[in-house]
């Protein structure tokens, strides 16, 4: 209510996650709640948490620093981007293009270890005496530093006990459930062929033009948009030079992903013309949060 303190049902409201019960949360309420008012104030919010942060205290301090740089550079970027010369406004929609693309991602992983840990903890709490360990792979440049964390906690090492294995297995359930769901959106187990140089005729067909866009649309209108959408599908579907059209919504928001495959860029510059999608796009103008995110690929 803007009254600066909470009362239960407004701290109940924000912080109840899905996985603690009513009493619990009631619980944990009155643990903070050291004044003994039935209501939270800043002062011991603070105090709480603080006791708690571990790492993710440089964490916060570190995203406090970033939103101040983002914004010091947007500020920047408002002032200078008119007055810019054609490629420095390239390089200037290119940075803010990556950025976004940094912080997605960051975000995705950070949505993923959270859907994660959730419903490792209800799973615990249907059945607390079978925690699954599944096999721990990290992509990427961790792969080093997974190696040598894993031999370090290997049966001969002299940091293995049983004690460590009682003590952090649900964490490292935990650790592992998402490792693998990684895993499975690399496609880990994807074979590629070997490397085979390819000659082109002059004649060969033209590249496939492969167009994903991103669109977060507002939360108010996605019956309306879902329906824009379904026309414009049908649409696209019909054109000749288009081969497939995907769609995906996310679960965790409001964000849609489709993937359209067309026979060659010209196609697809056929279809930018088109009424069906001139329409579409005039209609995300009042459906979507933020301009819509398009990328583009050919592909032999």
């Amino acid at each position: 209510s803007d009254d600066g303190k909470l009362s239960f049902d407004e701290f109940k409201a924000y912080f109840a996650d899905g996985v603690l019960s009513g009493e619990e949360l009631h619980e944990l309420f009155h643990t903070i709640d050291t004044h003994n008012t039935d209501n939270l104030d800043t002062e011991e919010l603070c105090k709480y948490f603080s006791q708690h942060l571990g790492e993710y205290e440089n964490v916060l301090s570190v995203l406090e620093d970033l939103n101040i740089t983002i914004l010091k550079a947007m500020d920047k970027t408002k002032k200078d981007y008119q007055e810019a010369s054609n490629l420095e406004q390239f390089v200037t929609r290119f940075l803010l293009k990556e950025t976004l693309n940094q912080l997605q991602s960051l975000q995705s992983s950070l949505e993923c270890a959270m859907e994660t840990t959730e419903e490792q903890t209800r799973q615990e709490r249907q059945d607390p005496g079978k925690p699954e360990v599944l096999s721990i792979q990290w992509p990427g440049k961790r792969a080093a530093r997974r190696l040598q964390r894993n031999n370090s906690l290997l049966p001969n090492s002299p940091h293995f006990s049983t004690g460590w294995i009682e003590e952090d297995s649900q964490w490292m359930t935990q650790i592992n459930r998402l490792q693998k769901l990684i895993d499975r959106l690399e496609k880990k187990d994807l074979k590629l062929e070997p490397f085979e140089e390819e000659v082109l005729e002059e004649n060969a067909k033209s590249h496939i033009m492969i167009v994903q866009r991103q669109m977060s649309v507002i939360e108010e209108e996605i019956e309306e948009f879902r329906l824009a959408l379904k026309q414009y599908v049908e649409s696209a579907s019909t054109q000749g030079g288009c081969l497939h059209v995907s769609i995906q919504k996310l679960p965790s928001d409001s964000r849609f992903i489709v993937y359209e495959f067309w026979e060659n860029s010209n196609a697809w510059n056929s279809h930018l013309q088109m009424n069906y999608s001139k329409t579409f796009q005039r209609s995300n103008v009042d459906f979507l949060e933020t301009p819509e995110l398009i990328t583009t690929m050919l592909v032999p």
